[in-house]
C-alpha cells in the first residue's frame, strides 16, 4: 500500500505544480461522473494512460507483496478493482478515437497501443501474481458466491490463456507478437476508415448508406461502379491497402495459437466460448448456409423475372442477368410488387427522435425504466444527446448517450461502448455505468429532420439492446458485469431487443408522421411485418458467408512465406466456392474491409450473430406464447440475463429461463428458412 500512496502523492504534486490540470488525474465533479469532454485536450491522453499504467502496476505490486494468505478478498477482489484510473482514460479514449478520428487521435492511439499491450502482458505473465491467483482457484470455493466463483474462473483462465505458463523464451516471443498485432490491427482499422471516406468523396454517400443507394439507383452502370468501389476497399494498391497487413496479422495469430498449444487461431479463440471448437461452428454454419442459399436461388428467379421485363422494355440489353450490383435494386422492386411496401412511405413515420421514444417506451413497459434527457452536460460532439435512466423509486440505472449520425471522423457501422463499467467499489457504492450507442443512420436534412429506414430502426433497437445489457446489470465485479460475457452470447440481448421494434402496440405509440402526427396506418404495419422475411435468402447467405470466411481464415495453420497480395484473392475465391456461395452474392464483408475480425475483436467470432440469434429467437418465442408485453416474463428475463452479466455460465442462464435446451425452429421461422 505504501507504494500506491507514494505514487498518488506524486500525481498530486504534479497536479498542484502544473499550470493546467490534466482532467484525467482529478476527480470529475461533473453530473453523474460524465467525462469532462470540454476540458480534455489531445495532450492529456498519453500522460494519463502512462499514469494509469503506473497506478495499476502499483496496485498489482501491492497484491504480490501482501503477506496475507491468498484468498478471494486479498487477491481476486483487489485485482478486479485495479486499474480504475486506466479504465477512466481508455473509456474516453477509445470512444472518442472511433467517433472523432483525426491525425492527432491516430498518433495518440499509435503511441499508447504498444504501451497498453506491454502492460497487459506484464500483468498476465506475472508468475508471482499467478501463484496467488492459482492458490485461490485451487482452494475450496464453496464459501464463495456464484458470482465470485465466475470472477475467479475468468481471471484464472485469463492468466493461463495469456501465457503465464510458458517459458521465458516463449513469453518473450508472445509479448512481441501481441505488440506487433496491436499496431497492425489499429492500422487496418484506420485504413478501412480512410477507404470508406474515399468512397464517400467519390459518390457523395457514406458506406452506411450504401444499401439504400443501391436500392434506389436505377442507373445500372453507376450501381456497378459503386459496388466495385465498395467491395474493393482496402484492396486498391494505395497507402490504405490492407492485404499485406492482414497476412501479417494472420501469421502472428497462427504463431500465437501454436505457442499456446493450439493448431490454429480458431480453436484458441473458441476455447472459452459457448461453441468451444471450430468443428462445432463449421457444422452450425454449414446447415444454415445450405438452407439460405436454396432460398437465395429462389429469390434470384423472382428478380430475374423483373429484369426480363426491363429487357423487353429495352431498358437493358438482351441476355442481361442478375449480378451482385443488381441485387438491392431488383429485390426492392420485387418487394414492392409482392408486398406493396415502399420505404418512401414508411420513413416519414420513423423520424429519429420518435424512434428513440420507441426505444425508451419499450424499456419502460418491459423493465420499468424511466428515461430523462439531460442537457448542459459535457459531450464529445454537439450531435451527442445524453439521458439519465432511473427506476420508479428514483434509483439511478445509468447514463446513456446517443451519437446516431455519420461524419467523416466516425468509423462505419453501429456499436455500443462502455465509457464506464458498472461495479460495486470497496466502500460498497454501486457505481452505475455510462453507455454510448453510436450509429451512422440517414443524416438529418437541412431542417434537422432525420427519417430512418426500417433497417435503421431495427439497428437502433439492436444497439439499445446492448445498452440495456450494460445498463441494467447488477453485479459486484467489473470482470463479469454487463456485456462482459462470451462473444457468442453477447449478441443475444441486442438481437432480442429487435423483436419489439415493429410490434403493433409499440408502433402505435412512437411511429407517428413527423409532419402530421398521424399514427402509422395498420395496413402499413401489416406490410412491414409481412415483408420482414422477404429477401432473407440474401441476407442470411451474405451473413453466413462472411462468418464462414472468418472461420476459414482462422482455421489456417500457416501462411506461405512467399504469399503476396494475390494470396488473399485466391483464398477468398476458394472459400466462397467451397461454401457454395452463388455468383450473385458476395460475403457481407470481404477480407480487406472485414473490420469485425481484423480490427474489432470478432476474430473467429462473427458466427456469433447467427449463434446468438438461435438463442434470442428461442427466448422470444416464450414471449410470443405468454404475451409479447408480459411484465412478469420481462422481469424474469431481466433478472435472469440482463442483471447477471457474466456471473453465470450462458447455457445455465438460458436453461433456467427456458427450462430446456435451445431449439432452432424459431430461428429458422424468423429467417423464413422453414
Amino acid at each position: 500500500m505504501k507504494k500506491i500512496v507514494l505514487f498518488f502523492a506524486a500525481i498530486m504534486a504534479f497536479v498542484s505544480c502544473a499550470e493546467r490540470t490534466n482532467p484525467f488525474l482529478t476527480e470529475w465533479k461533473t453530473p453523474y461522473g460524465i467525462p469532462p469532454f470540454d476540458q480534455i485536450r489531445y495532450a492529456d491522453y498519453v500522460p494519463a494512460v502512462k499514469a494509469g499504467i503506473e497506478a495499476q502496476q502499483a496496485e498489482i505490486d501491492a497484491i504480490v507483496a501482501s503477506q496475507e494468505a491468498p484468498s478471494f478478498e486479498s487477491v481476486i477482489a483487489p485485482f478486479d478493482r485495479s486499474g480504475c484510473l486506466l479504465a477512466k482514460v481508455t473509456g474516453v479514449l477509445y470512444n472518442v478515437s472511433e467517433t472523432e478520428n483525426c491525425p492527432e487521435m491516430e498518433a495518440i492511439i499509435e503511441e499508447v497501443t504498444p504501451l497498453l499491450s506491454a502492460h497487459e502482458d506484464g500483468i498476465y505473465m506475472n508468475g508471482e501474481l499467478y501463484k496467488k491467483v492459482a492458490a485461490v482457484y485451487e482452494a475450496d470455493q464453496s464459501a464463495l458466491t456464484r458470482e465470485q466463483q465466475m470472477v475467479l474462473k475468468k481471471i484464472y483462465e485469463a492468466f493461463v490463456r495469456n501465457g503465464v505458463g510458458l517459458d521465458e523464451a516463449a513469453q518473450t516471443e508472445l509479448k512481441q507478437i501481441n505488440a506487433d498485432m496491436a499496431v497492425k490491427i489499429n492500422k487496418i482499422g484506420n485504413n478501412i476508415l480512410a477507404e470508406s471516406n474515399a468512397f464517400k468523396q467519390e459518390f457523395g454517400i457514406s458506406v452506411s448508406a450504401y444499401p439504400v443507394a443501391m436500392t434506389e439507383t436505377a442507373d445500372r452502370a453507376l450501381r456497378e461502379k459503386m459496388f466495385k468501389a465498395y467491395s474493393m476497399r482496402g484492396h486498391n494498391g494505395n497507402d490504405n491497402d490492407n492485404r499485406a497487413l492482414i497476412l501479417d496479422v494472420m501469421r502472428l495469430r497462427i504463431r500465437k495459437a501454436q505457442i499456446m498449444g493450439f493448431d490454429n487461431p480458431a480453436d484458441y479463440i473458441l476455447e472459452n466460448k459457448m461453441a468451444h471448437d471450430h468443428q462445432t461452428v463449421d457444422a452450425f454454419l454449414a446447415d444454415i448456409m445450405k438452407a439460405a442459399v436454396a432460398k437465395a436461388k429462389a429469390e434470384v428467379v423472382d428478380m430475374q423475372a423483373v429484369m426480363d421485363e426491363d429487357i423487353k422494355a429495352g431498358v437493358l440489353p438482351a441476355g442481361s442477368k442478375i449480378q451482385p450490383w443488381d441485387w438491392w435494386y431488383y429485390a426492392e422492386r420485387v418487394r414492392k410488387a409482392k408486398y406493396d411496401l415502399d420505404e418512401n412511405l414508411t420513413k416519414p413515420f420513423f423520424e429519429a427522435g420518435n424512434v428513440k421514444k420507441g426505444l425508451f417506451q419499450a424499456a419502460k413497459t418491459l423493465y420499468g425504466v424511466n428515461v430523462e434527457k439531460i442537457d448542459d452536460v459535457p459531450v464529445y460532439n454537439p450531435a451527442v444527446e445524453t439521458y439519465k435512466l432511473t427506476y420508479d423509486d428514483g434509483s439511478l440505472i445509468g447514463i446513456f448517450t446517443t451519437d446516431y449520425f455519420p461524419r467523416d471522423s466516425k468509423r462505419g457501422g453501429a456499436w455500443m461502448n462502455n465509457v464506464r463499467e458498472q461495479y460495486v467499489d470497496e466502500a460498497g457504492n454501486d457505481i452505475r455505468p455510462i453507455i454510448v450507442n453510436v450509429g451512422n443512420f440517414s443524416a438529418p436534412d437541412e431542417n434537422g429532420v432525420a427519417l430512418l429506414s426500417v433497417d435503421n430502426v431495427e439497428t437502433a433497437f439492436h444497439e439499445f439492446g446492448h445498452a440495456l445489457h450494460g445498463l441494467l446489470t447488477r453485479c459486484h465485479y467489473k470482470t463479469v458485469s454487463g456485456t462482459n460475457v462470451a462473444r457468442d452470447f453477447v449478441e443475444v440481448f441486442s438481437q432480442f431487443n429487435e423483436n419489439f421494434a415493429f410490434q403493433p402496440e409499440l408502433l402505435a405509440q412512437y411511429a407517428k408522421h413527423y409532419q402530421t402526427g398521424e399514427v402509422i396506418p395498420a395496413d402499413l404495419v401489416a406490410k412491414i411485418n409481412a415483408a420482414s422475411k422477404f429477401n432473407q435468402g440474401f441476407m442470411t447467405t451474405e451473413l453466413c458467408a462472411a462468418s464462414i470466411l472468418d472461420m476459414k481464415w482462422h482455421e489456417l495453420t500457416e501462411i506461405p512465406a512467399d504469399a503476396d497480395s494475390s494470396f488473399i484473392d485466391a483464398f477468398e475465391a476458394k472459400a466462397c466456392q467451397e461454401m457454395g456461395l452463388i455468383d450473385e452474392i458476395i460475403p457481407r464483408y470481404r477480407t480487406t474491409y472485414f473490420n469485425h475480425i481484423f480490427s474489432s475483436g470478432y476474430s473467429a467470432g462473427y458466427y456469433g450473430y447467427l449463434w446468438a440469434e438461435v438463442l434470442d429467437k428461442d427466448a422470444f418465442s416464450k414471449f410470443e406464447d405468454h404475451g409479447v408485453w408480459d411484465v412478469d416474463l420481462a422481469r424474469q428475463f431481466k433478472e435472469t440475463f440482463l442483471e447477471k452479466g457474466g456471473s453465470e455460465e450462458p447455457m445455465i442462464l438460458f436453461k433456467s429461463f427456458m427450462g430446456r435446451e435451445p431449439e432452432t425452429d424459431a430461428f429458422l421461422r424468423g429467417r423464413g428458412l422453414i
